[in-house]
């Protein structure tokens, strides 16, 4: 049995994404006279929502801050939300390649639904995806299975015959709680150890590993 569909996650699989939310939580932080922190700092800091992301950059003690440094954030994301967010390289080639197969394809996205739908549409134009959400209120956050059962649903599938495609064991974690099949990708915000621990039946270091994988996949 192949894979009928696949859901992929977007910042750090799709998108490289880092710089704008750096620069958009750095730029909250310094409003509010907070320390700032390296680009790097920030790989380990995205991937489980908004709130998670200003919990971590927020320094101890200075909870107050959470939510004015959170408005803070979203309002300058919203106004650079592409200044630096491009697809990675070869990755709309995978989702054509896959499109041509008839495999159906969706994004979840532990990012607001918001943010996520207007990155999709822009960057990835033309992907005929079959659905496309992010954080959504009263849908717990990855890797809470709930919304990616619900997107395999809405695809018209079952999750045994779904790829699950992200770069984080939140990812991983999300794939195997749902029952579907977890591809790990290296190329964007952890490495192939914290892939494989969390469960990725596969690991992908490039675009044309990545389309591989999935179409070798035996779920």
């Amino acid at each position: 049995m192949q894979l009928r569909a696949v859901i992929f996650d977007l910042d750090g699989t799709l998108v490289d994404s880092l710089g704008d939310i750096a620069d958009a939580m750095n730029h909250a932080l310094a409003h509010h006279g907070l320390p700032v922190h390296p680009e790097s700092a920030y790989l380990r800091f995205v991937g489980e929502g908004v709130r998670e992301l200003v919990r971590r950059a927020v320094p101890a003690g200075r909870e107050a801050l959470h939510e004015p440094v959170l408005a803070a954030y979203r309002a300058h994301y919203d106004a650079h939300l592409f200044d630096r967010t491009v697809p990675y390289p070869g990755l709309p080639g995978v989702l054509a390649a896959l499109a041509e197969q008839d495999v159906r394809l969706g994004v979840l996205s532990n990012k607001s639904d918001g943010f996520v739908k207007r990155l999709v549409a822009r960057l990835l134009p033309g992907v005929p995806f079959g659905a496309v959400y992010g954080e959504r209120p009263g849908v717990p956050r990855k890797p809470d299975p709930t919304a990616a059962l619900g997107l395999a649903a809405e695809l018209g599938l079952p999750p045994s015959v779904c790829g699950f495609v992200g770069d984080t064991a939140v990812d991983m974690e999300t794939a195997r709680a749902a029952g579907m099949y977890g591809v790990g990708v290296t190329w964007g915000f952890r490495d192939v150890h914290e892939l494989r621990a969390h469960g990725a039946r596969a690991v992908a270091t490039t675009a044309g590993e990545l389309l591989a994988a999935l179409r070798n996949a035996r779920p």
